[in-house]
């Protein structure tokens, strides 16, 4: 945990652990910017095509991770999961979550 957080009381999340207990990862950028790298078996689902999927998401009945490339659009998306009664996390920028999982 980092400085700030410990003096803040920011409680980071486990998203290796909620991956482990069956998460999955979306990842919300184009597929143009997914070629040029992705995580493992992340399923890539682009930010304006989230609200056309909620229905499918939400009967998977997982735990979301969203992540892109800053952590912006995974942002809006994880609002709009949340909105619709799906438990989600904004996973931030997809290279930083990789680092936190892997």
């Amino acid at each position: 945990m980092g400085f700030l957080a410990k003096i803040f009381g920011i409680k980071q999340t486990d998203f290796r652990r909620l991956l482990i207990d069956g998460a999955i990862i979306i990842d919300v950028r184009t597929l143009m910017e997914c070629k040029d790298g992705k995580i493992k078996n992340s399923k890539n689902i682009p930010l304006d095509s989230i609200s056309s999927k909620i229905k499918k998401l939400k009967k998977q009945n997982q735990v979301i991770i969203f992540c892109c490339a800053s952590g912006v659009r995974s942002a809006k998306a994880c609002r709009i999961a949340k909105a619709n009664g799906i438990q989600a996390y904004n996973g931030g920028g997809w290279r930083g979550l990789n680092r936190k999982i892997n």
